[in-house]
Formats: C-alpha cells, structure tokens, sequence
C-alpha cells in the first residue's frame, strides 16, 4: 500500500500508482484514492494541475476515486430554475458539460484522466466506453444498468432488474460530467452507493424533472467503499481494455 500526498493541496491518497497497463499504447494509468472527502475547489486546483502535466509528458493517465462534502455542482448547461438548495448547500459552477448534480459522502466519484491522443480522438467512444464501465461493475452487484441516448446517466429499470425495486418508474444511479481539453479528459462519474438521496430534491439533478435518482442502498445492496472502488477497477480494465 502506498500512502502520500497529491501535489500541495496535501489530499491523501491511497492505492499503489501503475496497477494498469494499457495494451495499445504501453502507458501505466496511475490509481489514487482520497481517504477524506475533498473540497470543490481543492479537487478543481488538483484536476487542472494534472491535465497539464499530462499534456506535457510530466504525469501519466490517472483515475481519481474520491468523496466531496454535501455541495451542487453547475455544469455548463445548468439553467437557474433548476435549482431550489433548500438545504443551503454550497453551489460551484465548473466547466464541465451537463446541468446541476449534487456530491457528497455515499457517492463514489471517480475523476478520470485519459489522453485520448494516444487512445483516439472520440468522444462519443469516451463516453460509451465510461458508460459501459458503470453497467459492468453495477451488473457485478446482479444490477442491471442502462443507458439512454436522450437522457445522460446509467438507470435502473424496475421492469428489468431481478432484485426488488422499491419504486415503479426508471431512476438514475449514476451520473457522467465530462470535460476534454486538448483530448485530455478530465472531470467524470459519480455512482450512487448509499448517499443522503435527499439532496437531490434540491435540484432538478441533469435537468431531467420526470425522474427520480436511487442507490445502491435503497435496493438493498450494502457494500463499502473499498470494495466498490476494487470492482470499478476490475472493469476498467475490461471496459478499456487494459492489462496489470
């Protein structure tokens, strides 16, 4: 195990780095997790640092796996009626796509750190690829996820899913947030473990108003963070085809 400090917002982290090997281009992909939740800002700095040292050979590839305090965050499309923060919660506009979506202990972030120069120049490749990621690991929990071309995130359908639903209609359990500078992406995906689901009722999460958001937790699926965090690894490597 190795245990240190990212640059000098001092974030803790955790994990050995170089666990993945990517076949295509031999380049490791660095694996950082932070044992405390990390502020907006602080991530922002830490995000921002870490393209640059990308673009400029200092840095390899990287997934990030952290947690942040209760905050909404404002996506490049984000709309003003869409948010109500009845609860006064912290608001931070990004520049990365999408609307409104909330963050905070229970929900597993994963920042991801990709040159697609060397990977490809596709977008919608990216993102079929962080999609398919989110519904390998969630199918390992007897989940069935999907995706919808006209509504941006991972659901759950109760009609398709063997486990007992405790509501009727689709709800979304995992959200995509994606920025891209350069083809070094940056930004990326949160998933529903067992988050205070409350929160979103301060939003208009994604600007979808006809659906609801679930978790793992309310579908009786009670797992930790570690261990969450050890099966997204496995299925990176299949949805990115990467090797140890």
């Amino acid at each position: 195990m190795f245990i240190s400090c990212v640059s000098k917002y001092k974030i803790i982290i955790v994990y050995q780095p170089t666990l993945l090997k990517c076949r295509e281009i031999n380049q490791m992909v660095e694996i950082v997790r932070s044992l405390n939740p990390v502020s907006y800002p602080d991530a922002l700095l830490l995000m921002e640092e870490r393209v640059t040292d990308i673009l400029e050979g200092r840095k390899q590839e990287m997934l990030w796996f952290i947690e942040h305090p209760p905050m909404y965050t404002a996506g490049t499309s984000s709309r003003d009626e869409d948010l109500f923060n009845q609860f006064g919660l912290p608001v931070f506009h990004t520049g990365r796509g999408g609307q409104y979506t909330y963050h905070g202990p229970g929900q597993r972030i994963v920042y991801v750190f990709l040159n697609l120069n060397e990977r490809g120049k596709s977008i919608r490749e990216f993102v079929d690829k962080l999609q398919l990621w989110i519904i390998l690991t969630l199918s390992d929990y007897q989940l069935v996820g999907k995706a919808h071309p006209d509504r941006i995130g991972i659901w759950i359908d109760p009609r398709e899913n063997k486990l007992g639903c405790p509501f009727d209609d689709e709800r979304k359990i995992a959200a995509l947030g994606v920025r891209i500078r350069k083809w070094i992406t940056f930004h990326g995906i949160a998933i529903n473990i067992n988050p205070e689901l409350e929160y979103f009722s301060g939003i208009v999460p994604c600007g979808i108003r006809d659906y609801g958001v679930t978790s793992l937790s309310e579908m009786g699926i009670e797992v930790s963070t570690q261990e969450f965090d050890e099966r997204l690894i496995k299925n990176f490597k299949i949805a990115f085809q990467e090797q140890n």
